[in-house]
């Protein structure tokens, strides 16, 4: 019983092939294609308005140059987005709550930001191992600490995402389990563990949106560092 709810985080196949890929690549496959018309319809310009204003909240804090990774960080985010949401449907898959997958995401950007700086302005770069002002005896320390919490960055990246979603679905597979319990033997507590339910649901629904933000948002702060 214990191990068949940790059965949903196990990668499906089909003919022993792993459908990850086939999971992530789906919901792109949702989103309407623009097209070369004048008047679109209004998926395509409720899409349009979404793309625009989460393009506007990453590339604010960055100057000009930044503004390269925009295409980027925009699609990164709306493929969490669409992932994160998407998961939440019954009897789906979630990628994201897979540890690999998200360092597979974090480790190149986080790495593809420190390269941008250590090539732009490597002095600046280098700078931040070691605060302005540090007395002698401790730099070697302070220089060890700013190293270790500068490489830990996208270990923290996945293993945040990956905890929240999992602790997200398996805490509404937990009270799903408990409500179906529940229905034959006390009704009332049924129902009150159903509101819960929906509660959490509605929670898990903002926990997936606010996750892939903060997922974009960190990665565009170590950019920001770095330029």
């Amino acid at each position: 019983m214990n191990l068949s709810f940790f059965d949903q985080f196990t990668s499906p196949c089909l003919l022993g092939i792993p459908l990850v890929l086939l999971s992530m690549l789906f919901p792109a496959l949702l989103l309407p294609s623009p097209g070369s018309r004048w008047i679109t319809n209004r998926l395509s310009t409720l899409q349009s308005w979404c793309i625009d204003l989460i393009t506007k909240q990453l590339m604010t804090p960055l100057n000009k140059s930044g503004h390269k990774w925009a295409l980027i960080l925009t699609s990164l985010m709306i493929l969490l987005l669409s992932i994160n949401l998407l998961g939440l449907l019954p009897y789906t898959f979630t990628p994201t709550t897979q540890l690999s997958m998200n360092m597979a995401l974090a480790f190149p950007l986080w790495l593809a930001t420190l390269l941008t700086g250590l090539r732009n302005q490597p002095s600046a770069s280098l700078g931040h191992l070691l605060p302005e002002g540090t007395p002698t005896p401790l730099i070697p320390a302070l220089i060890l600490i700013e190293t270790v919490s500068l490489l830990i960055r996208p270990l923290a990246l996945g293993v945040r995402l990956t905890a929240n979603l999992t602790a997200g679905h398996l805490l509404i597979q937990l009270i799903s389990t408990a409500t179906t319990a529940l229905l034959s033997v006390m009704p009332a507590i049924s129902m009150l563990t159903s509101i819960i339910l929906l509660l959490l649901t509605i929670l898990e629904v903002a926990v997936a949106m606010i996750q892939a933000y903060v997922f974009v948002l960190l990665l565009s702060l170590y950019l920001q560092e770095n330029i």
